[in-house]
């Protein structure tokens, strides 16, 4: 599996690589949404369930649903940063 990752994902897996040195597995599938996924913006990143060393019985992952309403929320906390204005109610 490991190998059909990296031939799908080659700019992506090195830096999940190194992040689950640097930190470990569990690091990386609990951050992943945040500290891993934006990279998308730059690299083509998998999906959480698709790492090789995602369990489906033993983690969670958001459903569509909540990483869109997870997105929208992110955009508004930058909008608010670069505006200086508060969140809305």
């Amino acid at each position: 599996m490991k190998e059909t990752f990296e031939a799908d994902y080659p700019d992506a897996a090195p830096v999940i690589e190194q992040a689950v040195a640097k930190h470990g597995e569990t690091w990386v599938l609990a951050q992943y949404y945040e500290k891993l996924y934006p990279l998308g913006r730059l690299l083509e990143m998998p999906e959480k369930e698709e790492l090789p060393f995602y369990d489906e019985a033993e983690h969670d992952t958001l459903t569509e649903d909540e990483r869109g309403e997870r997105y929208r929320a992110w955009g508004e906390y930058r909008e608010n940063l670069r505006t200086g204005t508060k969140p809305r109610d």
